[in-house]
């Protein structure tokens, strides 16, 4: 009987001291929000340490001398991302001692709390114990820590979601001894920027002029991440929306208008009504967690003119999605379009087709009377459907600036290619119906004094006589 209890005995004491305490690694779980704004983080009072027994220091020499109790990183100067080769300095992460069994301990006399660390790869105290055993103590419990992370460390540093660790060890007999402070960075993405109307406004002929491809500048965005992505986008509708400016609704093709940007992050490909890729290569994580283009929409020089001349208002909506790599994460952002054409029009007459000249020097001019077309005399724009009016300024033709007895509707204008002559008088004439939005359209002037008005010139003085023509638009 005695042999069997001291057998029993010795199997409980190997028991015993088999035992082993797991570790207890710190996980900090850091806020996007934090991230993306850039804004200091602090924990809360989190256990680092638990204490079962302790309640003082250790002295080395008659209760003097204490052992301060240190961290040491013996993992090296970095935090390591655990699934890439991502790194974090160790100075990003501060830390302080917030509690021992739920409240400070004794500073006694030359005792301290040292201020807010960061780890080393050296001993880092993190309590100055009192100059002698009587002054000092702490109570039993957990060992809790704040922790802090300086909002100028997110901007500085690229923050890739996932955890990123660091192995600690400490000189006391607090458990456990060695642990892994690790931080917790989510997948994440946001717009930083909210660009919900872009508002462009064309208000110059000039604009539908150059032959190369218009651009239409959507504006800076932003867009913070702690994961790669890429830049997916589609319009609303396959259709840009059109009204004019009389209120006549229209359409056109959002193929003719493409999307890329002022940099290389985008190719650029025309616009449709689904989803397309548009990133030249995902954007990376970089310092700062934020990554900046400005998206930019083109329209060739023909298709400008050809789906955007007439004056009026084109709308249309842009659906933005910033997506991961797996499409796991997906953050999205509408735009709403606005290209206002204010009405313009436009005569111009060119420097050598000013003057009409008609010599009566044979009989058959004043039988027959006279015709001259003048080619390309007037180029003319308008981005609204029209109407061109002709005017002289004056009833009758002058002769040295005085008015004579001839009247000027002898005179008749007309378009060459029409068959409308309007006999020349002080009242606008119509000359030109139903004219569409055109841009430089040139035309040939066509002047006819006409038999019976030659005819009336018969015995006037040999002199010059000339009157002033106007040529005007109206809108309709």
């Amino acid at each position: 009987m005695k042999t069997m209890r001291s057998f029993l005995m010795g199997i409980f004491a190997l028991c015993c001291g088999s035992t082993v305490t797991k570790a207890q690694d710190v996980y900090l779980t850091i806020p996007e929000n934090n991230i993306f704004n850039r804004t200091e983080f602090t924990s809360v009072p989190t256990r680092v340490m638990g204490n079962a027994n302790r309640t003082n220091w250790d002295y080395n020499f008659l209760g003097f001398a204490p052992t301060a109790p240190t961290f040491i990183s013996t993992s090296g100067q970095n935090f390591i991302h655990t699934s890439s080769s991502a790194t974090l300095p160790t100075s990003v992460l501060l830390w302080q001692l917030e509690s021992m069994g739920g409240q400070m301990p004794s500073v006694g006399y030359y005792g301290s709390l040292p201020g807010f660390q960061s780890f080393s790869t050296g001993p880092v105290s993190w309590f100055e114990p009192p100059a002698n055993v009587l002054a000092g103590g702490f109570n039993r419990g957990n060992i809790n820590f704040t922790f802090k992370i300086p909002g100028a460390q997110f901007t500085a540093n690229a923050w890739r979601s996932g955890n990123y660790s660091m192995n600690i060890s400490q000189n006391y007999d607090f458990t456990p001894s060695n642990f892994k402070t690790v931080l917790v960075i989510p997948a994440a993405i946001r717009w930083n920027t909210t660009n919900l109307a872009k508002y462009i406004e064309i208000s110059s002929l000039n604009d539908y002029r150059p032959a190369g491809t218009r651009t239409l500048d959507l504006g800076n965005v932003e867009i913070a991440h702690t994961v790669d992505f890429n830049f997916w986008a589609k319009a609303a509708s396959s259709t840009v929306q059109f009204t004019s400016s009389k209120g006549v609704a229209g359409s056109r093709n959002i193929a003719t208008i493409r999307l890329g940007s002022n940099g290389n992050e985008l190719t650029t490909k025309p616009l449709s009504a689904t989803f397309q890729n548009f990133s030249a290569a995902s954007a990376g994580v970089v310092a700062g967690n934020r990554t900046s283009l400005i998206p930019e929409l083109y329209v060739s020089a023909e298709d400008f003119r050809n789906h955007f001349f007439e004056a009026g208002t084109y709308t249309f909506e842009l659906n933005f999605s910033a997506r991961s790599a797996d499409n796991s994460i997906t953050s999205n952002q509408n735009t709403a379009v606005q290209l206002k054409v204010l009405p313009r029009s436009e005569i111009t007459i060119p420097s050598g087709g000013q003057n009409v000249n008609f010599n009566f020097n044979t009989a058959a001019h004043y039988a027959n009377g006279q015709t001259q077309t003048v080619p390309n005399q007037i180029r003319l724009s308008n981005n609204e459907s029209y109407e061109l009016y002709v005017k002289s300024d004056e009833n009758y033709f002058k002769k040295g600036g005085l008015q004579t007895n001839i009247n000027s509707n002898i005179l008749q204008i007309g378009i060459d290619g029409s068959g409308v002559n309007a006999s020349l008088s002080k009242t606008p004439q119509k000359i030109l119906s139903n004219g569409t939005p055109v841009l430089d359209r040139n035309l040939n002037v066509r002047y006819t004094i006409p038999p019976a008005g030659a005819q009336t010139l018969v015995g006037k003085e040999n002199a010059t006589y000339s009157i002033n023509v106007y040529y005007s638009f109206t809108a309709i």
